[in-house]
This record gives C-alpha cells, sequence and structure tokens, in this order.
C-alpha cells in the first residue's frame, strides 16, 4: 500500500480492482482540517478520465508496472500488431487503446507499452511528430504576423489548422496529444 502523497504525476496505482496512472497531482490544505489530495487520473483499462479527493491519511494499492519498447508493425482490422525487436514476440492491442493516437503510428515506428503482469495497457507515444502536409491551399509569403489558420491535410490522413505560410510538401510538427498544429519543422 502507498500513501495518497506518494501519487505524483505519471504513478501507477490500483483502485476498486482497476489500474490508474496519474495525470494531476494537488495538495490542498485548507485552515485548521486535515489535508485533502485531489489527483486527475486516468483509467488504463478503458481510457476514463476523472477526479478524485483524498483524505491525507488514506492509502491506495501499488501495482508494478513496467515499460518496454516495442515496434509498431500493421493494423488488421481494429487489432494494432506490435513487436518486441529483443526476442520477435508479437503483441496485438486493440485500437481503442490508443483512441485518437492510431492516427500518428507510423510502420516501423519503435513506442513505449506500459505493461502490468504482462497484459499491455497503454501506449505512450511522443509529444511532438513531424508528419508532411500532402494537401492545403497556396501559402501566402509575409502572413506569418496574423493568428489565422487554414486547413491541412497531413500524409497520415489528419486534418490540423495550419498558418497561412504552410505549404503543400511542407513538414511540421503536430502535438500528439491534443492532435494541434506546434510549428514548422526545419
Amino acid at each position: 500500500m502507498i500513501t495518497v502523497q506518494d501519487l505524483k504525476n505519471g504513478t501507477t496505482f490500483q483502485m476498486d480492482g482497476s489500474p490508474y496512472v496519474v495525470l494531476k497531482y494537488e495538495h490542498i490544505k485548507v485552515g485548521r482540517g486535515s489535508a485533502t489530495i485531489k489527483v486527475k487520473i486516468r483509467n488504463l483499462k478503458n481510457g476514463l478520465i476523472a477526479e478524485k479527493n483524498f483524505i491525507n491519511s488514506a492509502k491506495v494499492e501499488e501495482i508494478n508496472t513496467k515499460k518496454r519498447q516495442l515496434q509498431y508493425l500493421y493494423r488488421d482490422g481494429k487489432d494494432l500488431y506490435f513487436m518486441d525487436p529483443k526476442n520477435y514476440d508479437q503483441i496485438s492491442l486493440n485500437e481503442s487503446i490508443l483512441g485518437n493516437g492510431t492516427a500518428f503510428l507510423k510502420d516501423g515506428m519503435d513506442v513505449d507499452i506500459l505493461f502490468w503482469d504482462e497484459k499491455p495497457l497503454t501506449v505512450d507515444l511522443p509529444p511532438k511528430m513531424e508528419l508532411k502536409v500532402t494537401e492545403t491551399d497556396p501559402g501566402v509569403k509575409g502572413n506569418s504576423a496574423a493568428n489565422v489558420y487554414k486547413p491541412a491535410i497531413l500524409e497520415n490522413g489528419l486534418q490540423v489548422k495550419v498558418p497561412l505560410f504552410i505549404n503543400s510538401g511542407d513538414k511540421i510538427r503536430v502535438d500528439t496529444r491534443t492532435g494541434e498544429y506546434v510549428e514548422r519543422a526545419k
């Protein structure tokens, strides 16, 4: 058992039979009363995000998770297949685990997968990825100061809003968590 005061960002624990990861930790102390621990957590089985309040002395069950770097192979229907490059073992995950993140997977890409008792729970994508713009309206030179965006389609089929100076064929960085344009790649 671990105390809720040890639930820092990224810590995994078990509650009500399900594994969770802490997304945000907040310690709240008001007046003379006892402290409250407020955490934003994500269920690693179904991906649902919730906020939970604990009293200062509460405890949760600790789980041992392990990250392994695997290589993305292919998609077959709703299943995604990954391979361990050390022993060539293959595992499959349902695409619902990644949600919108499946659009960012490229063949041969290395990703970190979190395992709990040899069962894969979630896939960690890099926070930013470089992608090529395949289709957008022509860019307008000198329009880099205005905060005006136009739609663009990327090589993975994702549609994002990009600044007016971006042209077809340009490479851009996209935030994999939000799916938004970050900057032009050099």
